[in-house]
């Protein structure tokens, strides 16, 4: 009898164990001596003062270090701030601290125009957009700016950090901190070793989680980590799905009743249809440049994405979007065919376990259980599936592999794991793999 995806994965009292255990486990780095030392922070530096910048500074000014947060325009630093003070205050009305608490916290937080007011910061942040020729210019800046010593930090989600160190003298001092959005509400922070990074920083690094109460996990260096990596192979699978005339709708349909709160297309709603793209643009995603051409289709700020919203964003099947995907689907050319609930589960989750496999092959991750506190506490995975390498031994790999090695032959980007492939035959669980240092 097949299990469906839908129902528990284990026992609660079995999968509260397991996910406490891989928390814990989650804080040992392997081949980190135990004596290593950390260096102190007690300054923090941050550049950036928008959605991200903001986020990442009030989890320093919580806990009472200093912050200085660094913008190009006094604008942008005053409407950050402003947003900071705002949130605290919030807070606050709602009795979650006290009101004296709101001017306490900010007056930890200090803004500037001049990079080179970091010079005495133990650690910088570098929270700007997505754009490799930007960052690359604030670390070089960064390199002649900081002490000696300084831990130089990139918020990147995705990209290469071993090509951002490459143009200090110091990459043993770079490192990824990846916070998640609301940074100031969101537990994960992923911390990303690169090539140079050395014992001390990562120790450092895994000190100031715990100080600033994130969950933390040790990630090697790829395109979008450990998280989005594994995230695009869900996009990917779904993108697959509507070429064979599934609805968006069904697609988030199925990952409501799994126990995720938003579904694929249920998110790129709220995150908003035009990051990335500008009118007339021919980008990887045809179907949203499709729907973002219909003005004003640009997710929930504009009242219309791949759903429509009423005045409290309530949404709701698209007709018009129907017809496109429709459209969509017939000029792609795949046979078109009914899918279930459970198929659109299947064919976007093992994709996904797959790659998660192949990440534990690299070595991007120390064990499996990390790949689950990641989507645990950073994707909104449901508690009862316990995470997705846990899910994997509960529905047997043979089954994983079979599905994911179907979906592949559709989905170039998805390629079987030798490590799945492996283990799937031998009839073992990911249970079973011993954690191991990264390979960087």
């Amino acid at each position: 009898m097949t299990t469906s995806l839908i129902a528990p994965a284990a026992s609660t009292d079995e999968i509260s164990a397991y996910i406490a255990a891989s928390a814990k486990s989650a804080w040992e780095v392997k081949g980190l001596a135990a004596d290593t030392p950390v260096k102190p922070v007690v300054k923090v530096g941050v550049i950036g003062a928008g959605t991200m910048g903001g986020g990442i500074s009030m989890n320093f000014a919580n806990v009472g270090i200093p912050v200085k947060i660094v913008e190009v325009q006094q604008a942008a630093l005053d409407r950050g701030l402003g947003v900071i003070r705002k949130n605290y205050q919030n807070s606050a009305d709602k009795g979650r601290f006290p009101q004296e608490e709101v001017g306490i916290r900010m007056g930890v937080l200090a803004g500037s125009l001049d990079r080179n007011d970091l010079a005495d910061c133990d650690l910088v942040i570098e929270a700007v957009f997505e754009d490799m020729v930007l960052k690359k210019d604030i670390f070089a800046d960064l390199d002649r700016i900081c002490k000696p010593g300084a831990i130089l930090a990139t918020n990147t989600s995705y990209l290469d950090i071993n090509e951002i160190a490459s143009v200090t003298r110091r990459p043993q001092d770079v490192i990824g901190l990846h916070f998640f959005s609301p940074a100031n509400v969101m537990k994960l922070l992923e911390i990303v070793r690169a090539e140079h990074t050395s014992d001390k920083v990562v120790a450092t690094a895994m000190a100031v989680a715990r100080k600033i109460n994130k969950v933390a996990v040790l990630a090697g260096v790829c395109p979008g980590f450990i998280g989005n990596r594994i995230l695009s192979m869900r996009q990917l699978s779904a993108g697959h799905l509507l070429k064979v005339g599934v609805m968006p709708w069904e697609i988030d349909a199925a990952f409501n009743a799994f126990g995720f709160k938003m579904g694929p297309y249920q998110m790129s709603d709220l995150a908003g249809l035009d990051i990335g793209w500008k009118p007339g643009a021919k980008t990887a995603n045809p179907l949203r440049d499709m729907i973002c051409e219909r003005t004003p289709r640009r997710g929930q700020k504009s009242g219309a994405g791949f759903y429509d919203y009423d005045e409290n964003r309530v949404g709701r099947p698209s007709p018009e979007v129907e017809v496109i995907v429709k459209e969509f689907a017939t000029a792609s050319g795949v046979p078109q065919r009914t899918v279930t609930r459970e198929q659109i589960l299947e064919e976007c989750i093992f994709p996904m376990i797959n790659e998660g496999a192949s990440i534990l092959e690299e070595g991007i991750a120390q064990r499996p259980g990390d790949i689950d506190v990641t989507w645990l506490n950073g994707y909104g995975w449901p508690q009862d599936k316990g995470g997705p390498m846990f899910l994997a031994d509960k529905i047997g790999l043979t089954r994983v592999l079979e599905v994911a090695g179907r979906v592949s032959k559709n989905v170039p980007e998805i390629r079987v794991s030798g490590l799945l492939r492996a283990m799937a035959s031998d009839s073992r669980k990911f249970a079973d793999l011993p954690a191991r240092p990264l390979t960087v």
